[in-house]
């Protein structure tokens, strides 16, 4: 399996990954990832991340799961996405942003890990 892609910035409205690019938020997982947009499933700061929004992390082999609160932690976790990923057998890490990227990093070398970024409030 490939492995997930390093960010190497990240701060207010900006992040940058290895081989994916330049933007504000991110969907990451092993073997590469694209810009997140929330208009996709409806996502919301509240109820926040929903099932929907980890399902293409889950497809892409991730074992471990990062998601962000974003920087000022008002970004939240549907419940039901946690019951989802737990159901699965799949480790979850909930952080404010800059904490879950130094996570996530950390991972990168030895887990299939994914992750969702929220690089603002």
């Amino acid at each position: 399996m490939k492995p997930s892609p390093r960010i190497t910035h990240i701060s207010w409205g900006r992040m940058v990954v290895d081989g994916v690019g330049e933007g504000k938020d991110f969907k990451l997982y092993p073997g590469g990832g694209r810009p997140w947009d929330w208009n996709e499933t409806g996502t919301r700061h509240s109820p926040g991340i929903q099932p929907a929004d980890v399902t293409e992390l889950l497809e892409h082999g991730s074992q471990v799961v990062v998601l962000s609160r974003g920087m000022d932690l008002v970004l939240q976790t549907c419940p039901e996405t946690i019951d989802m990923l737990n159901d699965r057998g799949v480790q979850v890490v909930v952080e404010e942003t800059r904490a879950a990227v130094e996570r996530y990093n950390a991972l990168t070398a030895t887990t299939p890990v994914g992750g969702l970024f929220h690089s603002t409030c």
